[in-house]
């Protein structure tokens, strides 16, 4: 146990955060980390629990609280804070493959689940996903990070579909256990959703690199620009590999049911985009300028950035009225993204409720908390334009448009109800409202993967658009010595099920390849 009365002798101190005014101004990441004497104190708030439910990765009332890498949790946060960082770096890295990466992304199921913050204890949750983080950045500042090449190749050859968190987990593990790992991406860059869906404020994409030439240097392969399924014959793949892993993510996104929609012009050009891609546009942008003007000894800027992007991408932010469909965390990207573009207006719609501020009766603890939170997008938008941006129970009826380009939204209020025995999604009569807009990003979700590569590889598809597999806990496929991860294999989700699901895809692999 880190120190016994820890938890009474320090209060919960998270990493920091630049103010909204401030960090709008650029795309950098905004989190300003503590310092070690503060961090160590922070970690010596683990009480090291009988019963550990932060590693736990529990599914209750249909969500899972606790971490699925099922993290060594209490003994990392006890060799943090007695300052032995190569301990906590090992005991960290035995059950996660990037800690970097989830350290700055994920949610922290594992603090919903830890005991101190519980209602019996009455405290606030040991902070470790913060922690998490200082441990791994402790470990490349110091250099315990380096190239570990395996001694003995088995001789096997296996090949990884698809450079999201999911392949990269799944070829780490498999590159570690002494088989030849050949990774196919069809961006020029490796990471998937990590490089080109998560904003670079949320992820600077110089981690990612940092990962990938680490991995490049333990032995794992890079074909990037490689499209599989298109420019890449399936056949030829098959023919190489001893096994292959099918970790292409869940792209297809949800299209908007709304009239109007068949008078825009396609994509950029009729100011309608799937979330996704915007993303994926903005960040290249960002990447590409500060990649430019690196090389010249300065920094970019925000004007900088959208002029590429609209050189580029056709997609013009700055001064425009922006509407996004969706409430979750894509949503809320694609809200801090505009603000930093230069969007003259935010508009947020869910068709979901208001979520309530504090945790209701029928979701009690350790359930995953169903509760209102402020997330960063949401905090910018309410300092710039002085509301938050979020309508809820809302959702488009009407598209219109002029020349092809959209102008404005017809949005109508709606709520769920029990009609003939089923849930329902019905409108309320006269709420009709119409807002200005000039770019729509639809956020609405994803309704499974892009077909083509499932298809080129002969394997089927289940009733979610994903692979389709014996069970959740198998990810072989129907088709010979074809696996699959991820969200492919799961449907859309986080990073860390997607690693966890790589990890555990891999495992499978080593045993029949063995």
């Amino acid at each position: 146990m880190a120190k016994p009365t820890g938890f009474m002798d320090y209060k919960r101190v998270e990493n920091g955060s630049v103010e909204p005014l401030v960090r709008i101004t650029n795309f950098k990441e905004f989190h300003p980390k503590l310092d070690e004497k503060a961090r160590r104190e922070q970690a010596a708030r683990c009480m090291n629990c009988g019963v550990p439910m932060c590693q736990s990765a529990m599914k209750l009332s249909g969500m899972v609280t606790g971490c699925p890498l099922h993290n060594y949790i209490p003994e990392w946060n006890d060799a943090l804070y007695n300052g032995q960082f190569d301990m906590a770096a090992w005991r960290l890295l035995k059950t996660s493959s990037f800690p970097e990466f989830t350290g700055r992304v994920c949610p922290a199921l594992c603090e919903k689940a830890c005991n101190c913050g519980s209602p019996v204890v009455g405290e606030s949750a040991v902070t470790v996903h913060d922690n998490e983080l200082f441990i791994i950045e402790k470990a490349f500042e110091t250099g315990y990070m380096k190239p570990e090449i395996p001694a003995n190749r088995s001789g096997k050859k296996i090949a990884v579909i698809g450079a999201g968190p999911a392949g990269l987990a799944c070829a780490d593990w498999l590159n570690r256990r002494g088989h030849s790992v050949t990774v196919y991406e069809r961006e020029d860059k490796a990471g998937g959703l990590l490089m080109y869906g998560i904003p670079n404020m949320k992820l600077d994409k110089k981690i990612v690199d940092r990962r990938i030439e680490l991995m490049k240097a333990e032995g794992v392969e890079f074909v990037f620009n490689a499209d599989v399924g298109h420019d890449y014959a399936a056949s030829q793949i098959l023919q190489d590999f001893d096994a292959v892993a099918l970790c292409c993510g869940a792209k297809k996104a949800r299209a908007l049911a709304a009239a109007g929609m068949d008078k825009l012009n396609k994509g950029a050009a009729g100011g309608v985009m799937f979330a996704v891609d915007f993303l994926t546009a903005v960040t290249k942008s960002v990447v590409q300028t500060n990649e430019a003007l690196e090389k010249i000894g300065t920094e970019s800027t925000n004007d900088q950035i959208a002029s590429a992007l609209a050189a580029k991408s056709g997609i013009e932010v700055r001064g425009k009225n922006v509407v996004i469909v969706g409430g979750g965390d894509t949503g809320n990207d694609c809200c801090g993204s505009a603000i930093r573009l230069g969007a003259s207006g935010v508009v947020q719609i869910e068709m979901m409720p208001c979520p309530p501020v504090e945790r209701a009766a029928n979701n009690p603890w350790p359930e995953w908390p169903k509760v209102l939170k402020v997330d960063y997008g949401a905090e910018e938008s309410i300092a710039k334009f002085g509301h938050d941006p979020r309508v809820y129970e809302t959702t488009v009826k009407e598209v219109i448009s002029e020349n092809g380009h959209i102008t404005a939204v017809k949005t109508i209020e709606v709520e769920f109800k029990m009609i003939d025995g089923k849930r329902q999604l019905v409108e309320r009569a006269g709420t009709e409202k119409t807002l200005p807009c000039d770019l729509l990003l639809v956020a609405a979700g994803f309704v499974g993967c892009e077909e083509y590569t499932a298809n080129a590889f002969g394997v089927e598809l289940g009733p979610r658009g994903t692979v389709a597999s014996p069970a959740p806990e198998n990810y072989a496929t129907g088709t010979a010595k074809i696996f699959t991860a991820g969200d492919m294999h799961r449907g859309q989700s986080l990073v860390v099920w997607a690693i966890s699901e790589g990890r555990e895809c891999a495992k499978q692999i080593d045993e029949y390849l063995e």
